[in-house]
């Protein structure tokens, strides 16, 4: 409970939104560990406002291994150059986040028409120039580094490509590359839920053999507890060893 109350995150939105200081808002670290270290992960993507939560998983692995053996991978922390702190639209010294106003950020299922608004309305700066300047030019920064992060290419190449360019350019380009990202994931998320039917019968096997599931769980509840089932399994024996 300490260690919760500690997270940075938790902090800073319990400030924010001093109304609706939830459960979930205190737990949501205990939950990211248990997706991370249910699946084994030894690599993990995090941005840097994700690294405290990292590591209170690792430290969570740690215990549990010390106690039972070798039960949870310990997972490292992969951090990009680039896209590791991206920011927010509408204010481009905060970070980028889904409890802000709806324009100040991207979802990886806003549609074209939707993420072409959000780009245009991108808080920038009056200073007309496309260069890299996190701390006199953050929204233009955070654009370029959006562009960066999708595209693989350096910091230097994609400023050169705006070389005697202005804002709209920028945003034209940024629009583009989330746009054409997105496309194959909301393409296999529609496949999915257009396939939901059909786990139904699943749901219902897993909710009979697990005797918790609900009718209503989602197909990735029913996939984790497969997962959880199958890794205990695996690890029943050691823990049915370890001292008491």
């Amino acid at each position: 409970m300490g260690e919760m109350n500690r997270m940075t995150q938790f902090k800073d939105k319990s400030a924010k939104h001093a109304d609706n200081i939830n459960c979930g808002l205190f737990t949501y670290p205990v939950l990211m560990a248990g997706d991370i270290l249910l699946y084994q992960a030894n690599l993990v993507p995090v941005g840097k406002d994700q690294m405290q939560h990292l590591e209170i998983c690792r430290d969570i692995a740690n215990r549990v291994n010390g106690v039972y053996g070798n039960v949870f991978t310990v997972p490292e922390g992969y951090y990009s150059k680039t896209g590791a702190s991206v920011k927010s639209l509408s204010d481009p010294t905060k970070k980028m986040s889904k409890s802000d106003v709806e324009d100040s950020f991207i979802s990886v299922l806003d549609t074209p028409d939707v993420i072409r608004r959000k780009y245009r309305r991108a808080v920038t700066d009056s200073d007309a120039c496309v260069r890299f300047d996190p701390e006199n030019k953050p929204g233009v920064s955070n654009l370029l580094s959006i562009i960066c992060a999708l595209t693989g290419e350096s910091m230097e190449s994609v400023v050169a490509t705006f070389e005697g360019k202005g804002y709209g350019d920028l945003k034209s380009a940024v629009t583009d590359v989330t746009i054409e990202t997105l496309a194959p994931i909301q393409a296999e998320f529609a496949r999915i839920m257009i396939l939901q039917s059909r786990l139904l019968p699943v749901r219902v096997l897993l909710q009979r053999a697990g005797g918790f599931l609900s009718l209503q769980s989602s197909p990735a509840a029913s996939m984790g507890f497969h997962v959880l089932r199958t890794m205990w399994s695996h690890r029943r024996l050691r823990l049915q060893e370890a001292p008491a």
